[in-house]
């Protein structure tokens, strides 16, 4: 009963701490929030914002925001990508590296993790968290095992331990996986605020980044 009361104290400090660091960080990168949303488009043909089906708390769907880092068009590949993973059975997340339909900017902001600054607006509608597992497309969903799919129990995060953990260096599901079983696991709000404070360098470094 306790524990009970003690765990949903800290999920509601959890929330409140998320909209609150969301609003923060919204003002205080709203000038690179309009500089990008203005330069996206000249950079290349297309909206400044992508938005993209993604698997949320509960197994609930919902329009995750990013910066578009491709061109524009390009997402729709990322089925027949999918599709042919499946095929030969692999058990490997999608990748970029050498990815044609990115483009020279969007290569830049997937370095530096600018791609995902509009996901805070995600944070404030309460689909994620700025702590938490990656969200998967639903056609990632076929490539886990059925004793995987328990991260869909909490929200998914902008930043989380695989991002801090080398991110692009763990493509496989399985292991990516792991890192996020290990979060829910061991999660409390030091583990949030440990995470955070590690997300900075890899920011700043674009640490594990393809």
């Amino acid at each position: 009963m306790n524990l009970s009361f003690n765990i949903n104290v800290q999920l509601f400090i959890k929330h409140t701490l998320d909209i609150i660091l969301a609003i923060g960080l919204i003002l205080f990168t709203a000038p690179l929030l309009l500089i990008l949303t203005i330069f996206i488009p000249l950079s290349s043909a297309g909206p400044a914002i992508f938005t993209q089906e993604r698997i949320g708390l509960n197994g609930r769907r919902f329009k995750m925001f990013k910066f578009r880092t491709m061109y524009a068009g390009a997402e729709n590949s990322h089925p027949e990508l999918i599709a042919e993973q499946n095929a030969a059975g692999s058990k490997e997340l999608l990748h970029t590296r050498g990815d044609e339909r990115v483009t020279r900017l969007g290569r830049f902001l997937r370095r530096f993790s600018l791609d995902e600054l509009p996901q805070l607006f995600n944070v404030l509608r309460g689909e994620m968290s700025l702590v938490g597992p990656r969200p998967l497309i639903p056609a990632e969903m076929s490539l886990l095992e059925a004793d995987q799919k328990r991260f869909l129990s909490v929200r998914p995060g902008l930043t989380g331990q695989w991002q801090v953990s080398g991110r692009d260096k763990h493509k496989n599901v399985a292991k990516k996986l792991a890192l996020d079983l290990e979060y829910i696991d061991n999660w409390s709000l030091y583990l949030d605020l440990k995470i955070i404070l590690q997300t900075i360098p890899v920011i700043i470094f674009g640490i594990g980044a393809e």
